[in-house]
């Protein structure tokens, strides 16, 4: 797995998974992604943020997560 994107340096951000050299920690661009679902309107907001660097904070968050079992709440039903 290749993420060269992201450094870490305790000296910035509090030593949080950033971005290169941007104020951006991996955290925060995945909340972004979340914020902006036109990328475009992200691009426009935050240009120093590369697709490279975006993929790259995907990547790290999805292996991140298990390949556990999260049981939801039964929707409720409405009354007709």
């Amino acid at each position: 797995m290749k993420l060269d994107c992201i450094t870490t340096n305790p000296a910035r951000m509090n030593g949080q998974l950033s971005i290169r050299n941007v104020r951006l920690t991996v955290r925060r661009v995945i909340e972004l992604l979340a914020l902006y679902p036109d990328r475009e309107d992200l691009r426009r907001e935050y240009p120093e943020l590369e697709d490279e660097d975006i993929r790259q904070s995907l990547l790290y968050a999805a292996a991140c997560l298990d390949d556990r079992v999260v049981e939801l709440p039964v929707p409720y039903e409405t009354a007709a």
